[in-house]
């Protein structure tokens, strides 16, 4: 098969979806690799050390025309669209539930589209997905603290806080990977923190693993109105698999913050889970409602490219050499994680969240192979 990687063009998005030991470990398979000039360099790694591992460095064009398999790491861009073959297997972030363009363009293409979001193993955890969602998690205290600051629009409190001044009050909406991830370094901050979730069992476990100054809260409305009012940042982690986000606050809700506190909403991608929300990138990455300052790049761990496409693609590295190996319909039949995995498929939708979300017809992947 030929495994081919385009450089990402989402703005500010220095990873990439191959790197050299991939490379390495799919040409002694014999499969021939086609690497987009410069594709890596965002990430530290150079065009010879992908042709020491056997791959060919070539135009973006050559890499979409001829690999039949497509490795990347954010959903194919507006002017990537026409280059799409009905042919062709993509595998990269899509959250389609997040947009009715991206999924029409995809199923008009007759491509197959396997999100890593939605790669899901029988014991429900998303192995393609946890690497980033940890990623962005501790990124989200990272940005917090950052916009908090006076200096870029927040409230002048600093995250530890002093001796005889309150730290800040970080509340963390949805205990799963991003959240956990959130509370782990918030705490590291000295931070006052509070994890909400609607899952008592999940709640249980992180009570018992995090220090005292992590607590734990059931996230009914009225408290999460009562956080809402102490909060300095408020980290929106809230994860539907497949599916758009839940919304967590409204517009209303923004009335029980204090001025110039920050939320960071990681649900972004799947069209964010606070009604105020809409994306924002690195170049421009907030903007304030009701004197709120609003955190919403849908790509945050593209700006920590070194950790972040490693930590990916150890992950995503042994589903690409299936997927090669075995090539379709035969991987979907033998792995059911890259089966749940496949949203779209010959022009049809083979995800129920996706066709949900905008009220399209839904069929099962195996009706359609």
């Amino acid at each position: 098969m030929i495994v081919g990687t385009p450089k990402e063009i989402k703005d500010q998005e220095f990873r990439v979806g191959l790197v050299p030991g991939g490379v390495r470990r799919l040409v002694d398979s014999r499969h021939q690799v086609l690497v987009e000039r410069n594709a890596g360099e965002g990430s530290g790694v150079s065009d010879n050390d992908y042709s020491t591992e056997g791959a060919q460095p070539v135009s973006r064009d050559e890499v979409w025309k001829r690999a039949d398999l497509v490795v990347k790491v954010k959903e194919p861009q507006p002017s990537e669209w026409p280059l799409v073959r009905e042919s062709q297997i993509l595998l990269t972030f899509f959250h389609f539930a997040s947009s009715r363009e991206l999924t029409e363009a995809m199923i008009h293409s007759g491509a197959t589209c396997v999100a890593y979001e939605t790669v899901e193993t029988v014991n429900g955890h998303h192995p393609l997905l946890t690497p980033m969602s940890e990623i962005a998690g501790r990124l989200s205290i990272q940005q917090g603290a950052k916009y908090l600051e006076r200096t870029t629009g927040g409230r002048g409190v600093l995250m530890g806080g002093v001796p005889g001044v309150h730290s800040a009050h970080v509340l963390v909406l949805g205990g799963g990977t991003v959240g956990a991830s959130a509370a782990k370094v918030a705490n590291g901050m000295e931070a006052r923190v509070t994890v909400m979730d609607v899952n008592l069992d999940r709640l249980r476990y992180l009570e018992d693993v995090f220090p005292a100054n992590v607590s734990t809260l059931y996230a009914s409305p009225t408290n999460i109105r009562e956080m809402l009012q102490t909060a300095d940042i408020v980290i929106g982690a809230a994860h539907l698999s497949g599916a758009k986000a839940p919304y967590l606050l409204s517009r209303a809700d923004l009335k029980y913050l204090r001025e110039g506190a920050v939320v960071v909403d990681v649900a972004i991608d799947q069209g964010g889970c606070f009604e105020t929300s809409r994306p924002t990138t690195h170049s421009n990455p907030t903007f304030v409602v009701d004197g709120i300052v609003h955190y919403c790049v849908s790509n945050m761990p593209g700006c920590v490219p070194r950790t972040s496409t490693y930590a990916l693609t150890n992950a995503t590295a042994p589903y690409v050499g299936r997927i090669a190996d075995l090539g379709i319909p035969e991987v979907f039949i033998q792995d059911p994680a890259l089966r749940r995995g496949v949203n779209i498929a010959k022009g049809k939708v083979t995800h129920p969240a996706v066709a949900e979300a905008f009220g399209l017809a839904y069929t099962p992947v195996e009706e359609v192979f």
